[in-house]
């Protein structure tokens, strides 16, 4: 079932509201004109689907949809093992800063895969939680921009649950009064396979 938070509406953009989106590698568009045409289908968050029939889906399910749509039959289906996925293609970039304009996303292009631990709590290794697609920045704000499935990320400051364009921003720090909760991200990396010509 879809989630049954009530948000603002989900948000998409259009490709010519990205910058520099024409000189993307083809197959790096295609990944994002597919993961776009999801945003505007109306799409809750529901945890365990991959699906969009099911009308939702949850994030990880949501790289599963788009990847194998466009030709990457071997991504798994949860976000700890999307993760690892990527880890053993060995394009991987640790991020340890909590600020947006760390050397450590000097690598970052469109395309790649995000990854965050510590958005809800479950026994898994490793423990990545959440996961999304990064868009590059969008034209009028100049602001990076993900896409994917959230329960709750916001977009413009306003929360939207379901599959959506959102804010890419670091988390805040750890919250002392919540140790159950407590959001880390965590790198990103380039999908295994994707051809950049």
């Amino acid at each position: 079932m879809p989630s049954e938070k009530k948000g603002v509406p989900n948000v998409t953009l259009l490709p010519d509201q990205i910058e520099g989106y024409d000189r993307y590698p083809p197959k790096v568009r295609q990944i994002i004109d597919t993961g776009l045409a999801l945003t505007k289908e109306n799409l809750g968050y529901s945890y365990g689907s991959a699906d969009p029939a099911n009308g939702g889906m949850d994030c990880s399910g949501f790289i599963y949809y788009v990847l194998r749509h466009d030709g990457f039959p071997d991504v798994p289906r949860d976000s700890s093992q999307q993760y690892v996925w990527v880890r053993k293609a060995g394009d991987f970039n640790a991020v340890l800063s909590r600020k947006e304009d760390s050397f450590e996303f000097d690598d970052l292009k469109p395309g790649d895969l995000l990854f965050w631990s510590g958005t809800y709590n479950i026994d898994r290794d490793p423990p990545i939680t959440h996961t999304m697609i990064y868009l590059g920045r969008e034209k009028r704000t100049k602001k990076r921009v993900m896409v994917g499935s959230s329960d709750g990320r916001t977009y413009d400051g306003k929360q939207r649950f379901g599959v959506s364009v959102f804010d890419f921003k670091m988390p805040p720090p750890p919250n002392s009064g919540d140790a159950k909760i407590s959001p880390v991200f965590v790198g990103y990396g380039r999908i295994p396979g994707l051809k950049e010509d």
